[in-house]
């Protein structure tokens, strides 16, 4: 189960959400709509050395805690795979695409999204592969879910 992310980019990526469990970058869910933590990786990734490699597995397999990764669900924030799909300028909005619907979102809110990849530590497989939230927590309680595609225009 994968995500597409095209349109309006210069290179259309593929996302496997079930592979982010060892990346740093996924926040838990609990703690996702903490203004603090957003605002974190707003400022983390606003730009000021977004040509640099960021190393996305080290520090969760140095502190690899099986009990912890298979009780908790997690987000991951969408910025850096739109940023590195190199997003045309012309560009405005973004389509969520599922298998019955499409939900259509400013580009600034794609940027600050969340995507839901475990439940309790296992992938999203019901409703999955993974469920979109905005940053605000707006839809907290009624995240996109079966997000098939990504479609910047």
């Amino acid at each position: 189960m994968i995500i597409q992310i095209k349109g309006k980019v210069k290179y259309p990526i593929t996302l496997d959400p079930s592979v982010w469990i060892f990346d740093d970058r996924k926040i838990l869910l609990k703690d996702a709509f903490n203004s603090n933590k957003i605002e974190g990786i707003s400022e983390e990734f606003s730009g000021q050395d977004s040509n640099r490699v960021k190393p996305q597995v080290h520090n969760s397999i140095k502190k690899f805690n099986k009990n912890e990764l298979l009780n908790n669900s997690y987000v991951m924030p969408i910025y850096d795979f739109i940023k590195n799909a190199e997003v045309n300028e012309s560009a405005s909005k973004a389509t969520l695409k599922t298998d019955q619907d499409t939900f259509d979102i400013s580009l600034d809110q794609l940027l600050k999204g969340l995507l839901q990849f475990a439940i309790d530590g296992k992938q999203i497989v019901k409703d999955g592969p993974a469920y979109f939230y905005f940053s605000d927590g707006s839809n907290k309680d009624k995240p996109i879910k079966n997000i098939k595609e990504i479609y910047i225009d």
